[in-house]
């Protein structure tokens, strides 16, 4: 390959990796952080869309136990121990999964902090498990949130709401 072909081929390539890295991931990483009654909480999870999808009860069945996010298992961080919906939860970090419904839903902390998604979570590894309300809003979250609030963190996608108070 001559000098002039191998210049043009790594300017090409070097084109495509612009192209490719400029463009926005499918499922963002996030984070929510904030606060509450002096415990430092952490969320990190990644953010999918709704690209004009049915998310509850179609792209993220009722009743079954839901990563919280895409890809990796969201976590959940406290520097202390909490209340959530009055149980403890010590300090540490968690992988966090949710099991919706319509009008409740089950939020999970599970010991094993790192994992893909849901394939490998086990039950027996659950630190606590609480009752939250589920409620419908009449407002579109395109992107899946996560929300550290001052007495509470909620998750907020498509016209679907959950929150859980702490302490």
């Amino acid at each position: 390959m001559n000098l002039k072909r191998f210049g043009l081929l790594t300017m090409l390539l070097a084109m495509v990796s612009i192209v490719a890295f400029a463009q926005e991931k499918a499922s963002p990483a996030k984070t929510a952080e904030g606060t509450i009654k002096g415990s430092k909480i952490t969320i990190n999870y990644s953010s999918p869309a709704v690209k004009g999808r049915v998310i509850w009860g179609d792209l993220v069945p009722l009743g079954q136990v839901w990563r919280a996010g895409a890809d990796d298992a969201t976590t959940f961080e406290t520097s202390k121990d909490i209340k959530i919906q009055g149980q403890t939860l010590p300090a540490g970090k968690y992988s966090f999964f949710i099991i919706p419904g319509e009008t409740s839903s089950t939020f999970i902390f599970n010991k094993e902090a790192k994992q893909w998604g849901a394939y490998k979570y086990d039950q027996s590894k659950d630190a606590l498990r609480v009752e939250v309300p589920s409620i419908q809003t009449s407002t579109l979250e395109e992107r899946l949130v996560y929300e550290v609030k001052s007495d509470s963190f909620e998750i907020r996608w498509e016209y679907g709401k959950a929150s859980a108070k702490i302490e």
